[in-house]
């Protein structure tokens, strides 16, 4: 089968498409023969080196797939062969004191596919069964491949961690990443007031027909903090949805309400910065961290998806064979919503 794969950690000319052997179903594995998946930042970090642990190499790269069961473990139940199925590529071990009860990102054993095993960017590829779930009917293979990673990142962020309610009033940095797309998409949905962030204006017009509120475009207005207090009039926000890192967590805490939230999940400008502790404590802001999300709020993402027939924004779509452009365009941020890979 074709496969995307690195033998080394390195740049884009590291990612190679070869023929390798087909995976074969352990015991409480299924095998998926991968219509579509999706790019994420992830996959970068990956083939760069800069995250996870050491890997096995030659390693195929990739977490998000949707596709078609193509063969069962012995000891697997209630799947079959043929049912068409998204994946979602958080690895739990079930048993530790954080999965017991729920918690399962923060297992002590917390993996993703394409990390911590072979990932989807083949034409099959062998997973654990529990991380198997239904497409929803509405969205055809491209559209479900786009949605596992970003949209279970973004519900936790929001619902399980910040814990948003009507009415509030939400920053979101850098929209046109496929998450910060999805905190628009449920934020939207729950009725809060959205604010987004870009330096074009090209992805701020396409913000506003996905329903933000207001547009803010860095390089041009003057300053993120003094349009968003203009907005709230002084208020500041009720949440800071944070994907980018560094580069904006001055502006966080500028910007945040007295006892607002600040939520982050990635670190795509960076991992070390300076925090103004006087203004966490004085003005008592909640600081959260957050990684994908639990076997739970991926249940109640889908069930969300599924009941507002919710589509992922999807930026583009390339053969397999084309995925150092396809990377690529990531890399450059040139991307409005997910990058697809069409497997099979």
């Amino acid at each position: 089968m074709k496969a995307a794969i690195i033998h080394s950690h390195g740049g884009l000319e590291a990612v190679k498409v070869e023929d390798i052997a087909e995976p074969k179903a352990g015991d409480n594995d299924v095998v998926l023969q991968v219509r579509s998946a999706a790019i994420n930042h992830l996959d970068i970090w990956v083939r760069n080196g800069g995250r996870g642990p050491a890997m096995e190499m030659p390693h195929i790269l990739g977490s998000d797939a949707a596709g078609i069961i193509a063969a069962v473990g012995s000891k697997v139940k209630g799947i079959n062969i043929g049912g068409e199925v998204i994946v979602n590529p958080g690895l739990y071990c079930w048993c530790c004191e954080h999965c017991i009860s729920g918690r399962h990102s923060q297992c002590e054993s917390f993996g993703i596919v394409g990390l911590s095993r072979p990932g989807t960017f083949a034409e099959k590829v062998a997973v654990p069964f529990y991380t198997i779930w239904p497409k929803p009917s509405h969205l055809d293979f491209n559209e479900a491949a786009a949605l596992p990673l970003a949209y279970v990142t973004a519900w936790r962020m929001l619902f399980t961690r910040a814990e948003l309610l009507p009415g509030e009033t939400i920053l979101i940095h850098g929209i046109g990443g496929g998450v910060a797309l999805a905190a628009l998409q449920f934020a939207k949905l729950s009725g809060a007031e959205v604010i987004v962030t870009s330096s074009s204006d090209e992805k701020l017009a396409k913000a506003k027909k996905l329903g933000a509120d207001h547009t803010i475009n860095y390089k041009t207005i003057g300053g993120v903090a003094k349009s968003v207090k203009e907005i709230t009039n002084d208020r500041g926000v009720d949440i800071v949805f944070d994907t980018v890192g560094a580069q904006t967590w001055e502006t966080d805490f500028a910007v945040v309400k007295k006892g607002g939230r600040i939520v982050l999940c990635g670190v795509t400008s960076g991992a070390k910065t300076e925090t103004n502790l006087q203004s966490l404590y004085w003005r008592q802001v909640t600081v959260l961290g957050s990684t994908m999300g639990s076997s739970g709020d991926f249940q109640q993402m889908l069930k969300t998806v599924t009941a507002a027939k919710l589509k992922p924004v999807v930026d583009s779509i390339h053969p397999l064979n084309d995925i150092q452009k396809a990377m690529g365009r990531m890399e450059k941020g040139e991307q409005f919503g997910k990058i697809v890979l069409k497997i099979s």
